[in-house]
């Protein structure tokens, strides 16, 4: 999530939505071939956990035991002119990197960049410098190059044997739900909107029919495709819903999905990462173009998200031949305020 034209409020409603690509690409991998070496606590990882693609690597270094390996770093999801900012930190500043905004990581890394300063971000700690904001290449690293700092009993989120229809899956899901609420919330007019809104809702209703039979998205165990849906649909009814105008029928109204999302929810990775105070006051304050009061909903009731899905009665094993995640690192523990 970022602060780039195509989704500021000064570009609302003059143009169609469109998702800038990641313009700081490098990979950090096991022989290093980008110059970026997998070293245990050479990296930071700075998210805001208002953001989507950000919670994705919130998730996927939960369940692979990569706190100790990468730090983590926490935006305010207030945003001002200079994007996000470490001002739930003492001081402002992050007291690893010693900055007070994400956009001076850039600046260290190419002067003068023009373009959106996004999360996630990693950071590389001994230059101060941003390594990459590839949000759709990072989390599938985290899988596959650095398993040597995996915890033990870490799951396989990216299963070899299974890759082609993960990847085909988050296609459909990336293109007409992750980035779908997007082009409906931001829609420059009715039928952008309205073919925003049809391609969401008839991938959801796809996607409903997929995991009516079947606990996850593809195989019988978690997999990036379920990190994926589940860092959309876990804000649906909360901000896209109303906010976004994607308002067909609520998640809750879903039997499958609203059991589905639950049963991720309450898996230890999964609810653990997500901030509801953070998503709502972000989206509801931040984007003045579509709330130009700044108001945040009181809702919806969160309480239901604790509640019996019965999702293991279709077998599957979440972490297959692994097992969950350990608690929450301290001082990582998402605050009363943000959990049901």
């Amino acid at each position: 999530m970022s602060s780039t034209p195509t989704e500021s409020n000064a570009e609302y409603g003059k143009k169609p939505f469109k998702r800038s690509r990641s313009h700081f690409a490098d990979r950090i991998t096991a022989d290093g071939r980008d110059g970026w070496p997998v070293e245990a606590g050479r990296y930071r990882l700075v998210v805001s956990r208002a953001c989507p693609w950000a919670s994705r690597a919130l998730v996927a270094r939960r369940l692979l035991g990569l706190e100790d390996a990468i730090s983590l770093a926490i935006a305010d999801p207030i945003q001002d002119d200079r994007s996000w900012r470490f001002t739930l930190d003492p001081d402002g500043r992050d007291p690893v990197l010693g900055i007070r905004f994400l956009s001076e990581a850039y600046d260290a890394r190419e002067t003068g960049y023009p373009g959106g300063v996004s999360v996630p971000a990693i950071v590389d700690v001994p230059s101060g410098k941003l390594v990459t904001n590839d949000f759709q290449r990072i989390t599938l690293d985290f899988a596959t190059e650095w398993t040597a700092l995996h915890r033990p009993g870490a799951p396989d989120l990216y299963p070899g044997p299974l890759r082609d229809e993960i990847d085909e899956v988050m296609e459909g899901i990336y293109r007409d739900i992750n980035n779908g609420v997007y082009r409906a919330g931001f829609a420059d007019g009715q039928s952008a909107y309205d073919d925003a809104y049809r391609t969401l809702f008839r991938r959801l209703d796809q996607v409903s029919e997929r995991l009516a039979d079947q606990r996850y998205l593809v195989g019988d165990t978690l997999t990036e495709a379920d990190i994926r849906l589940f860092t959309t649909l876990v804000r649906f009814d909360a901000v896209y819903h109303g906010h976004f105008k994607c308002n067909r029928s609520k998640l809750t109204e879903d039997p499958v999905l609203w059991a589905y999302i639950r049963d991720l929810y309450q898996t230890p990775g999964f609810g653990d990462t997500v901030d509801f105070d953070h998503i709502k006051r972000h989206y509801y304050q931040v984007h003045t173009g579509i709330n130009p009061t700044g108001i945040v909903p009181l809702g919806p009731d969160l309480s239901g998200w604790l509640t019996a899905h019965h999702r293991d009665e279709l077998g599957g094993r979440p972490f297959g031949d692994g097992t969950p995640p350990g608690p929450v690192p301290r001082g990582e523990e998402v605050p009363p305020a943000g959990r049901p």
